[in-house]
């Protein structure tokens, strides 16, 4: 991956409890990974909705409204 000047500073807001991710502070690739799968990344959900594991868009639309 890239370097990224904001790297340290989007580390410190990742709210992405998955562990073992390498996306974690590059939000460019966490963004284009979870579009690709038809899914948003960690922080577009609340701590709790995050936990669940489910990034689709249907379980966004559904806690959003």
């Amino acid at each position: 991956m890239a370097e990224c000047s904001k790297f340290k500073n989007n580390l410190s807001r990742c709210n992405c409890t998955y562990e073992p991710c390498s996306r974690k502070g590059h939000c460019c690739d966490c963004l284009s990974y979870h579009l690709s799968m038809g899914e948003l990344p960690a922080c577009a959900f609340t701590k709790d909705q995050e936990s669940t594991y489910d990034r689709s868009i249907a379980h966004f639309v559904k806690t959003h409204r």
